[in-house]
């Protein structure tokens, strides 16, 4: 493992963080065996960040974490998870949320506090309850180790957090689609030089830059040196100085294994100019292709009607950048047959059973007109009509 300086503090981090959001499943509930399995082997290979949140997993991510830093493990890494900042109402909530997440962490201090996912909503709201006293005082009593926040939303919203507060740390959405989307790379930089550690999420754009897309094939064949899409994405963040630790959502014992090797070879400046000018190449071919800017978060969920609104985005991009227009009608009509023949399921998670209620919208990172795209996704996947890759 590589380690890379954290910010401010004395403290060097994995280049490689463990995000505790994606844990494979059965019956639609962790599969804790396989879980913390996958989570004590980052550990022994050398990761020393694991990073989870209220909401992860309907809630029983920091309960896993909990589990799997048993037996020693804890001494090992330090913790991150995040107040679910959408949900304060008066300055208790702070506490209250607070002690639930020890509990469910088995902990009695976290290393590492983050407000999550602030925005231009939520940003005023929590800060003027008073956040900063509040972390303050739970800092001096040893409930918390340093504060920080995560983030989607523009630019300027970025740069006003950042020097609203002496940070240890902040997590943003950044990977080479996103090089200049959200914070983005004049983001990533601001809050460096402010000596602020930055994390990084979604560095595999929810997935998306695992694959092997034909529009870039070709392409790649043509790299200096050969990458699957997963190292060629990885190293390119750690191949830039200001990139702290880069967190990975693993699902699978196999993607943790490659990740380790992968992060064992990173580096500051490891990438030459041909390799960078062929990732650039890459975005601008894969922006031409992508309709739907989602990343699979799944903050929108769950909705009210059942949809299931990631899945419904997802396969409609993959439709467009893929070629795989007739494979994703015939994925779409087997999600209506698989709900004809439940006759005790009354709902659709097809893109049809959007009635636009607009609650996924207001806490869409991305900003999403979601509504509309159900609609379209609809048209095109259940309809069968032209593909759009605009609304």
């Amino acid at each position: 493992m590589k380690y890379r300086p954290f910010g401010k503090l004395d403290f060097n981090v994995s280049a490689l963080g463990f995000g505790v959001m994606r844990m494979p499943e059965k019956n639609g509930r962790i599969d804790e065996k396989e879980a913390i399995k996958m989570i004590r082997r980052a550990i022994e290979g050398g990761v020393n960040y694991i990073d989870t949140a209220y909401y992860y997993h309907g809630g029983r991510s920091e309960e896993l974490v909990g589990k799997a830093l048993k037996d020693g493990y804890r001494a090992k890494v330090k913790v991150a998870t995040k107040l679910p900042c959408w949900k304060i109402e008066s300055e208790a909530d702070f506490d209250r949320y607070l002690e639930e997440q020890l509990k469910r962490l088995e902990l009695e201090s976290i290393d590492f506090y983050l407000l999550h996912a602030l925005d231009k909503k939520t940003w005023p709201k929590i800060r003027d309850l008073g956040v900063f006293e509040w972390a303050e005082k739970a800092i001096a009593a040893g409930r918390l180790g340093h504060f920080g926040f995560s983030f989607h939303d523009e630019l300027p919203v970025f740069k006003e957090i950042v020097d609203s507060y002496h940070w240890a740390m902040c997590l943003i959405q950044y990977n080479y689609m996103d090089k200049n989307r959200q914070a983005g790379i004049e983001g990533l930089r601001y809050a460096a030089a402010k000596n602020i550690a930055v994390a990084v999420m979604e560095p595999l754009l929810g997935g998306n830059l695992a694959k092997n897309p034909p529009a870039v094939q070709a392409l790649w064949k043509e790299a200096p040196v050969q990458r699957t899409p997963v190292e060629r994405a990885l190293q390119w963040l750690w191949n830039q100085p200001e990139v702290a630790t880069v967190l990975s959502g693993m699902s699978t014992m196999e993607q943790v294994e490659e990740n380790l090797v992968y992060a064992s070879r990173s580096g500051v400046g490891i990438l030459d100019p041909e390799e960078l000018a062929l990732i650039d190449e890459t975005r601008s071919r894969l922006e031409a292709l992508t309709a739907i800017p989602c990343t699979g978060c799944s903050y929108c969920m769950p909705c009210p009607n059942d949809v299931n609104i990631p899945e419904n985005l997802s396969l409609y991009n993959d439709a467009g950048k893929f070629a795989m227009l007739e494979e994703a009608r015939r994925k779409y009509r087997g999600w209506k047959e698989a709900h004809e023949n439940d006759r005790a399921n009354t709902k659709d998670v097809r893109a049809a059973g959007c009635n636009a209620c607009g609650e996924c919208e207001a806490r869409c990172p991305q900003a999403i007109p979601i509504s509309s795209w159900m609609e379209t996704v609809h048209g095109v996947l259940g309809e069968e009509k032209p593909f759009a890759s605009k609304l």
